[in-house]
């Protein structure tokens, strides 16, 4: 490194952007992400140890994939190498080996490699690296924001752990958002910020796992706002809205607005009103719900307060959920006001609810009445010497595949729990189990007759 350089990387960490500034160094700075660098956890000691072998970081953008393969770079007395995949080639990649295989030769030091973005490169590209890393020449740390078991070879695969990076959580973000604002090191401390509850809280939330997105709301925030008599920085809620283009919306995740909220939502949607329900899960997403819990209620409307009026309705929402799941914010919006939408517009009937509450409370009342004996198991040893199975009238060996006998047990015969309403197909259940009884009947009926007049010839 000459003496140009060196200035110039000196005044690239005063001018880098808050967030890279922000990178943690050490293991022990970093937020988040406790499954797989908490203190137990395997990578967290190979990190320390010194001895980490080839892996893959997965996760969305702002998780800290970076960061951590920084922090590794910081902690290695291997060389580091960073290269980027959507501008790096297969060139790049010839240097970084021929230095590798020289500095272990005459160094005896190891090479880490650390591709960003490495779902960019191509199979001949990533094929080129096997060798290497396969014979220890390189040590791969890849990132990539996408599925690696779909974007990175398998062989590659086969040599590296994989290691998935959640977003981060809003106390996380927090945490990061109260640590720039105040560390006059790397942080914006020397500019005499101060940052309210409510404005850290809501920063939090809107940047939904991403602390990159926080930390430049924060230093644009800064940066931007105008001293107060008192010579501080006062980073409001309103500072906050206008620095991440987003209104607060008054709501408490675990208060009474997140109630108020989810409750007039369900309520329109089985009130069939499409567009209160469009509206209020555009107030909770607006206000940072959790799309999943979102997701989880439609299910539960779904075979609650629509069943087998509809029963396209259950298949609907767990799409969604699915949906949700692997899409993420902002497209799981989209999934979402479908199966709202759809769920509004479906015929109602809550006889499956209705069924299963009136049966779950016959057996709280009676208890585990006797099962009749014809419809026991008869596989077993010795069950047809005790009489089960006996008797039993195979459904398809009858018309219409329907015959009847005793199914619930014998003390509440006549007994019935579902009835199915008079909305959408259960119309179509209702008249289809009528007709399977009255040609049941019909049936029967033709039997007595035969059998009178064979007594009687």
């Amino acid at each position: 490194m000459d003496l140009f350089e060196y200035a110039r990387s000196l005044n690239n960490e005063k001018e880098s952007p808050l967030a890279a500034r922000m990178r943690p160094t050490s293991l022990d700075e970093v937020v988040g992400q406790e499954h797989i660098i908490g203190r137990d956890k395997l990578l967290y000691r190979a990190i320390k140890a010194d001895k980490l072998g080839s892996i893959i970081l997965y996760g969305p953008p702002g998780t800290g994939k970076t960061t951590l393969a920084r922090v590794i770079a910081g902690t290695t007395s291997s060389e580091f190498v960073q290269i980027n995949a959507t501008v790096a080639g297969k060139k790049d990649m010839e240097e970084v080996v021929a230095a590798a295989k020289e500095r272990a030769g005459m160094y005896q030091k190891k090479t880490i490699l650390f591709i960003d973005e490495i779902h960019r490169f191509n199979k001949g590209q990533q094929d080129y690296l096997l060798p290497f890393v396969e014979d220890g020449t390189l040590t791969l740390i890849g990132a990539t924001t996408e599925n690696p078991y779909f974007e990175v070879n398998g062989a590659l695969l086969s040599r590296s752990s994989i290691f998935e990076l959640k977003p981060l959580t809003a106390e996380d973000v927090r945490k990061l958002i109260i640590r720039a604002v105040y560390d006059s090191e790397k942080g914006m401390g020397a500019y005499n910020a101060q940052i309210d509850d409510d404005a850290a809280d809501f920063l939090a939330d809107m940047a939904d796992g991403d602390a990159r997105h926080a930390l430049n709301a924060i230093e644009l925030a800064v940066m931007t706002t105008d001293r107060s008599e008192d010579g501080l920085v006062h980073i409001t809620m309103d500072v906050a809205q206008e620095c991440i283009q987003r209104k607060a919306v008054r709501y408490d995740k675990d208060g009474d607005n997140h109630y108020d909220t989810i409750s007039a939502f369900i309520k329109s949607v089985r009130g069939s009103d499409p567009d209160a329900a469009v509206y209020y899960l555009a107030r909770m997403l607006s206000a940072g719900e959790d799309p999943k819990f979102i997701a989880r209620r439609l299910m539960v409307l779904a075979s609650e307060d629509i069943g087998n009026a509809d029963p396209q309705g259950i298949q609907v929402a767990v799409a969604a959920s699915l949906a949700v799941e692997r899409l993420g914010m902002p497209e799981a919006r989209i999934a979402l006001a479908q199966a709202a939408s759809y769920l509004a517009t479906a015929p109602k009937s809550n006889s499956s609810i209705c069924a299963v509450d009136d049966a779950l409370g016959e057996v709280g009342k009676s208890g585990n009445l006797p099962i009749p004996p014809h419809l026991q198991d008869a596989h077993y040893k010795s069950a047809s010497k005790l009489g089960h199975g006996i008797g039993y009238k195979y459904a398809h060996d009858y018309p219409n595949d329907y015959v009847r006998q005793q199914y619930l047990p014998y003390e509440l015969n006549g007994r019935e729990f579902y009835s199915p309403s008079g909305n959408g197909y259960e119309v179509k259940i209702r008249e289809h189990m009528k007709f399977l009884k009255k040609e049941e009947a019909k049936r029967l009926e033709k039997s007595r007759t035969d059998q009178e007049e064979d007594q009687n010839n």
